[in-house]
C-alpha cells in the first residue's frame, strides 16, 4: 500500500476554494503558454517519496479537517534563485473528496499511513450527496 502526505491547506475556506483557485492558476498558465499543471512548493524532498510514488495522495487540511485528497504524480527537486534548494509536489489535477478527519495545526506536511488515511466519500453514499455547506455544519457541531 502506498504512503500518503498531509498538509495544511492555508488561504482555502473549502474545497471549492481550492479546486476555484487551482484551475485559476491552471487556466492562467494556458493563457501564457506555460506548462498547466499543478504543484506544490515545499522546501524538503520527501525521504520516503518512493513509497508515494506507489499510488499515494496528498490529502489537504481544510479549516482543521481533511476534507479531500489528490494523488502525487512526481517530486521535482530544484535550487531556487537565492541557491536554496526546494522541491515541487506535482499533483493531479483532480480533488477527491475523503470522509473529514480532524487534525490539529501544524508546519510543513507529514506521512500519513494508509490505515490512518480517510477513505474517500463514495458518489452515491449518503455523505456525498450532502451540500458541502451541510456537511461543513455538521463537521462544525462535531457530528461528522
Amino acid at each position: 500500500m502506498p504512503l500518503h502526505m498531509v498538509k495544511l491547506c492555508v488561504g482555502a475556506d473549502s474545497v471549492e476554494d481550492l479546486r476555484s483557485w487551482v484551475e485559476e492558476r491552471l487556466e492562467t498558465a494556458r493563457r501564457e503558454g506555460r506548462p498547466a499543471e499543478q504543484f506544490h512548493q515545499t522546501r524538503m524532498l520527501p525521504k520516503r517519496g518512493a513509497e508515494i510514488l506507489e499510488g499515494g495522495s496528498l490529502f489537504w487540511v481544510i479549516r482543521g479537517n481533511v476534507q479531500v485528497r489528490q494523488r502525487v504524480l512526481e517530486f521535482r527537486p530544484f535550487t531556487g534563485e537565492d541557491g536554496i534548494p526546494r522541491c515541487r509536489i506535482m499533483l493531479e489535477p483532480v480533488f477527491v473528496e475523503t470522509h473529514w478527519q480532524p487534525r490539529r495545526a501544524f508546519q510543513g506536511w507529514r506521512y500519513l499511513k494508509p490505515e490512518d488515511a480517510p477513505p474517500d466519500v463514495g458518489h452515491g453514499s449518503e455523505l456525498g450527496s450532502l451540500p458541502a455547506d451541510l456537511r461543513r455544519e455538521l463537521a462544525s457541531l462535531g457530528l461528522l
